[in-house]
């Protein structure tokens, strides 16, 4: 998987174009911002590994996905709602100071979903910090997050919750969410922890439940 990402970076270690997975206009359907509507743009890469990805499809790039940012922003642009959600894949794997550049020229909001594992490029108006126990964020984006989102997908994952909010900036927005195959099983575990620990609340994907992207 890393070598397909690294071939893209390769290509364009300028930002200039992205491996585009999908992209669409939607309601926020998870987290602090739930319910809100966005343009989201997902890219493609990751080689982070989580076996109960909901986005699968997702973590390989190819070179006949790369667009230029100027059709991502002017596609967003269009809409109403003058916000940008990059998801992934992993979308750290580029440089992203180019479309950050060009989203703040048009005006919009810009927003960042991340595991953290890489470094940081880009300028971000909210950064949602989502750890993955199988490669970690790096420490010097920690700080940077406004919003710790962990999934739960097994009870262990409580613990590595709290390792990391014991890590954030004080104010960080702490989020659990169920995983999405196990959120039956998961969500009143989630529901009875908060009660003991109410610094958190539940991210549910909204979204998945309203049947939209």
């Amino acid at each position: 998987m890393a070598k397909f990402i690294d071939e893209i970076k390769a290509l364009y270690h300028d930002g200039k174009k992205l491996p585009l997975i999908e992209d669409f206009y939607t309601l926020q359907g998870e987290g602090f911002h739930m319910g809100r509507a966005a343009y989201f743009i997902r890219i493609g890469g990751c080689d982070i590994g989580c076996y109960w990805c909901d986005s699968k499809y997702s973590w390989r790039p190819d070179r006949d996905q790369l667009v230029d940012i100027e059709t991502l922003v002017e596609k967003a642009s269009s809409y109403p709602a003058k916000a940008i959600v990059v998801t992934g894949g992993e979308p750290l794997n580029y440089n992203l100071n180019p479309l950050c550049n060009l989203m703040k020229s048009n005006g919009i909001t810009t927003y960042l979903e991340t595991t953290g594992a890489y470094e940081l490029s880009g300028q971000w108006d909210w950064i949602c910090l989502s750890p993955k126990p199988n490669q970690p964020p790096k420490e010097e984006i920690i700080p940077l997050a406004d919003e710790l989102k962990v999934i739960i997908y097994e009870d262990s994952d409580f613990e590595f919750a709290e390792h990391y909010a014991n890590k954030v900036k004080p104010g960080t927005h702490l989020f659990l969410q169920p995983e999405w195959s196990r959120h039956k099983e998961n969500t009143p575990k989630i529901v009875e922890y908060i009660k003991e620990n109410p610094k958190w609340r539940i991210s549910i994907q909204a979204h998945k439940f309203m049947k939209i992207p």
